[in-house]
């Protein structure tokens, strides 16, 4: 009787105490809508949509005959043609590259996924807001293919000032902490959604080639790529770039950039144009079962050393075949695509502490991080007056092309039938070396070679071992 009545006494309590409880959670559900309401009218303005006109075979759906072979892509394997051409391509139409993005400054900078506008032309950034909208030129400053990460300037800014976004910490992101995406999925423009921050630090996801993201469960949908993911204070964690199924659309999985691998980007790309990757010179296997009993390991983390470069900045510091790289400055490689990515996000000439074991002994070895020689800077460039397509010496290109890792120059990748360039017998997986007697390393030196080139322009080009030079005369 003591138990009911003290049960009874309790719920009474309760009741008499339940409308201060309600009062208090509407009042906490209240700010806190407040604060969504409050960070999408701040950040809003600073969202953008980006549109990209995107055509077969960078940008002129042209392949010359000498790869047909009937179509077969097992001829044009053999004989040494570029992969994935045949007679399909050669009328293709141009198609329409939509994504989002955000402005970083006040003269017009914007970030976005670099696939959004990979070998796009007549890129446009459009600026929404309630009482008007613009649609504005844009160039591309530069791209990271192995992030997916690109910036836009927009042209013709005559003095306009943007409302812009702020990078927060995002080494100081916590899981569970309030996330909210912006951006135009299926071309909704300006569409907010909201969630948490579900997980950090994710890989090994085969989206890009460096990969440490930031999953989150706000609903982002194809076109949201390139928008940015932001924090209760209206700050940039990280930039949304993927979802875990797009034909199936949001299934509550998304994956960001965190922000702090996009500002170091960012900075490459503004002030070089391109990207320069930190290199040590050493090629490394994950660890099974077997390779941990072999070589004697507490455990399977870490990453074994299979190779070591000739005069390489490993050698130099005396890492050996055979080495298990079990720390880098002190954090645990917890795989091999981890070691990578802090490696090749380490600037040039920064000293880095290997912690490794070698026969069973551990030790500490010091290496002064070089520079990659897969050297990334604006992407793709298409001459209308010339006729063709060319791209930066990347890995897929080099191996698409037959090219060698030591090759100078950028490589033709698309010809437009009928153009002055075809005439003359340019052909794509020719590599141009100069442009008007000066050398081109990078599509940016491309670009401000031929603008000085006047009414006739003076190419030096390889094909194969053979040397020779072009000469166009511009309409």
């Amino acid at each position: 009787m003591k138990q009911v009545l003290v049960f009874f006494s309790t719920f009474a309590a309760l009741l008499l105490y339940t409308p201060h409880v309600q009062c208090q959670s509407k009042s906490i559900a209240k700010e806190l809508s407040n604060a969504f309401v409050s960070v999408a009218k701040e950040a809003s303005p600073a969202v953008v949509y980006i549109t990209a006109e995107i055509q077969n075979n960078y940008g002129f759906g042209y392949q010359d005959d000498q790869y047909d072979m009937f179509g077969d892509e097992f001829f044009r394997r053999f004989f040494g043609g570029p992969p994935g051409g045949g007679r399909h391509r050669r009328q293709a139409p141009s198609q329409m590259s939509l994504g989002s993005g955000f402005f970083i400054s006040a003269d017009g900078y914007v970030m976005t996924n670099y696939h959004v506008i990979k070998n796009g032309t007549n890129i446009k950034v459009h600026l929404h807001s309630s009482h008007s909208e613009r649609e504005l030129d844009a160039e591309l400053v530069g791209g990271d293919p192995q992030a997916d990460i690109a910036v836009l300037k927009i042209k013709n800014t005559n003095g306009m000032k943007v409302p812009f976004l702020r990078f927060a910490n995002s080494n100081d992101v916590q899981v569970g902490e309030w996330a909210i995406a912006i951006g135009s999925p299926l071309q909704l423009e300006s569409t907010v959604t909201v969630g948490v921050i579900s997980a950090k630090g994710r890989q090994g996801l085969q989206i890009t080639d460096l990969e440490d993201f930031i999953q989150t469960d706000a609903a982002i949908n194809p076109g949201n790529s390139g928008g940015p993911l932001i924090n209760l204070d209206g700050e940039v964690v990280g930039i949304n770039t993927a979802i875990i199924n797009p034909q199936a659309g949001y299934v509550g999985i998304g994956f960001a950039v965190p922000s702090n691998m996009a500002q170091a980007i960012k900075d490459q790309l503004i002030s070089d144009g391109k990207i320069t990757r930190g290199f040590i010179g050493v090629s490394l296997q994950p660890i099974d079962a077997e390779l941990q009993e072999a070589f004697n390991l507490p455990s399977k983390e870490g990453a074994l050393v299979a190779d070591v470069l000739e005069n390489s900045p490993a050698e130099k510091a005396g890492l050996k075949q055979g080495d298990v790289i079990v720390e880098v400055n002190g954090r645990a490689v917890r795989s091999v695509s981890s070691m990578q990515r802090d490696i090749m996000l380490t600037k040039p000439g920064t000293k880095v502490k290997l912690g490794i074991m070698r026969n069973g002994r551990a030790k500490t070895l010091s290496v002064v991080v070089g520079t990659h020689k897969d050297v990334v800077g604006d992407s793709t460039a298409v001459s209308e007056e010339l006729g063709l397509s060319v791209d930066n010496l990347t890995p897929d290109n080099i191996a698409r092309y037959h090219l060698s890792e030591g090759d100078q120059g950028v490589v033709i990748t698309g010809i437009k039938k009928g153009s002055i360039s075809h005439r003359i017998g340019l052909r794509p997986g020719y590599l141009i070396l100069a442009v008007n007697h000066e050398k081109v390393s990078n599509v940016r030196e491309f670009n401000a070679a031929l603008k000085k080139g006047g009414d006739r322009v003076l190419l030096l080009v390889r094909s194969g071992e053979v040397v020779r030079f072009f000469t166009v005369k511009m309409k």
